[in-house]
């Protein structure tokens, strides 16, 4: 049987992934709405190239991180979190040092700083380390 932290901790790992993977999928189809929605404005009307790199890296990160989920790569899981980090806390500061932004745009990156410092570790702590040896 599961423990509480273990369900927590695999239910905001899929909806990280999943969230990741439309939030992607925004940047590519309705990028302007993508933009306001992450905290910035670029000025931009007509060139989308920030928009389709933003919307890749989330996309593909929101993918490997259901991917290794569901097939119970759990430490991998952790290492991806605990180092990736680094992508919603520069994310963070960048929207912060915008003096325009809507205050409800700084939450959901500082969510994702808290859920990939806590999850990561979590998973490292949990999850034996295989012992895989070559021959």
């Amino acid at each position: 049987m599961k423990t509480i932290t273990q369900k927590t901790a695999w239910f905001l790992s899929l909806a990280t992934g999943l969230l990741l993977m439309f939030i992607g999928l925004r940047f590519f189809l309705v990028p302007e709405q993508a933009e306001a929605g992450f905290g910035i404005h670029t000025g931009l009307t007509e060139h989308f190239e920030f928009h389709y790199i933003k919307g890749i890296r989330d996309f593909a990160f929101g993918l490997l991180t259901t991917v290794l989920l569901l097939n119970k790569e759990y430490r991998s899981l952790g290492w991806l979190m605990l180092c990736c980090a680094i992508i919603p806390t520069t994310d963070f500061i960048v929207v912060l040092s915008n003096p325009l932004h809507p205050a409800a745009a700084i939450y959901p990156h500082l969510t994702a700083v808290l859920i990939c410092l806590t999850v990561g570790p979590y998973y490292l702590y949990t999850t034996r380390k295989s012992q895989s040896y070559a021959v």
